[in-house]
């Protein structure tokens, strides 16, 4: 190899190119595939040096690109390892072959995506210079959508959507429909880790129906819009995806159909129905919750008659979304069902302390998801929707009504 260095560097500018290009051929087409990954390593290490030129350099880094990326060499890991390599060498010289290095990265990210290394291969991608060689917008929003599409696959979805916001300014400079659909629905899957799973219900929902999408994939999509919809805050909202999803003939086939038309008729879940229900669930979707310091302190609140009654629930709230997700559609289910109804009441049927179920239910009546009224002299709840009031003492319900 030595010999064949000092021939070329005899060589005049024009003819060096050549020169090494052949040799890269060679290297190549040879029978003996244990020395090419040493062979590459030392004529990149040759060419980039400044005795040789950037110009040479570039056009024969260009062909190695070209001959790495056509299918070549069929050994996966051996290709995988000259990639690396070549990165690794003109990782110091960057400003002039940074092109090159670019190209290489993204053969990098498609080997590392084939074996399901997303976290590697979002993070070769995140070391692209995009603004190199003047690249289009487009370009740079394919990779942008790219990046969070393997870091959702991964779980990071903090960083998924730091990569999300990048690519939603550069939304408007594409209409390859094939790449806008990855888009929406990284947006959808965002929504999804962020529990913001009303959005998310709707964005999968709408993706479920495009045509382009295999068959499978779009029953895929239909059921995370069933889950995110039953995880959803209950409320009237809800109730419009879960009446949207319910009219869909295709929903009757999936495993969640009937926790979906139960929610939809405001029927109160029991604990091992949704047993079944929570195998689907992804491990976001089940994540803890914590609830305020004031919502524990007033949750807390016990009277002496359930302090004595050893089968009173001392539960103070939902311990997970799930839980959140099916108590509040139970209090929703009350709501049809009792005209009125004690916190005592409500908290055996939500298996929480009465002061947990009154915490739930005021919440929902401030946002605006329940309609009723709370009297916490007799410590009952209306469902007639009328102004809320509430009485403190017996002194301030008679002041008031005089």
């Amino acid at each position: 190899m030595e010999s064949r260095f000092a021939q070329i560097s005899s060589l005049g500018q024009k003819d060096k190119a050549t020169a090494y290009i052949s040799l890269l051929q060679e290297v190549f087409s040879s029978p003996d595939r244990s020395r090419i990954a040493q062979d590459i390593h030392t004529i990149v290490e040759n060419v980039i040096q400044d005795s040789v030129g950037i110009v040479v350099g570039r056009q024969v880094l260009t062909e190695l690109v070209k001959i790495l990326g056509d299918g070549s060499i069929k050994d996966h890991d051996l290709r995988k390892r000259i990639v690396e390599d070549t990165i690794a060498i003109i990782q110091p010289r960057l400003v002039s072959y940074e092109e090159q290095a670019n190209s290489l990265r993204f053969q990098l990210a498609d080997i590392l995506e084939s074996e399901e290394d997303w976290g590697e291969a979002a993070r070769v991608l995140m070391n692209i210079s995009l603004d190199a060689g003047q690249r289009p917008d487009e370009d740079k929003f394919r990779v942008y959508v790219r990046i969070v599409r393997l870091l959702l696959e991964e779980e990071n979805n903090a960083q998924a959507e730091s990569y999300y916001n990048r690519a939603a300014i550069l939304a408007h400079s594409t209409t390859d429909r094939e790449t806008l659909l990855q888009f929406k629905l990284c947006q959808a899957r965002l929504n999804d880790y962020a529990r913001k799973f009303l959005e998310a219900a709707t964005r999968y929902h709408e993706l479920s129906y495009v045509a382009e999408i295999d068959e499978e994939e779009r029953k895929h999509m239909l059921s995370a819009a069933v889950t995110c919809a039953v995880l959803a805050p209950a409320g009237p909202n809800r109730s419009r995806v879960l009446a949207s999803l319910c009219r869909d003939e295709r929903t009757s086939e999936l495993p969640s159909f009937n926790i979906l038309t139960k929610m939809f008729l405001d029927r109160i879940l029991r604990p091992a129905e949704i047993q079944e229900f929570e195998g689907t669930l992804k491990t976001h979707q089940l994540a803890k919750i914590t609830l305020s310091s004031n919502d524990r302190v007033s949750a807390a609140e016990v009277d002496d008659e359930d302090a004595a009654d050893p089968n009173s629930s001392k539960r103070t709230g939902p311990s997970t979304v799930l839980d959140r997700a099916v108590m509040e559609h139970n209090v929703l289910a009350c709501s049809k069902i009792y005209s009125n109804i004690s916190f005592r009441g409500l908290g055996a049927l939500l298996d929480l302390t009465p002061g947990a179920a009154e915490t739930m239910t005021r919440k929902m009546m401030e946002q605006g998801r329940l309609k009723g009224t709370i009297d916490q002299v007799d410590w009952v709840m209306s469902n007639k929707p009328l102004k809320i009031q509430v009485h403190h003492s017996p002194n301030d319900g008679i002041c008031r009504s005089v």
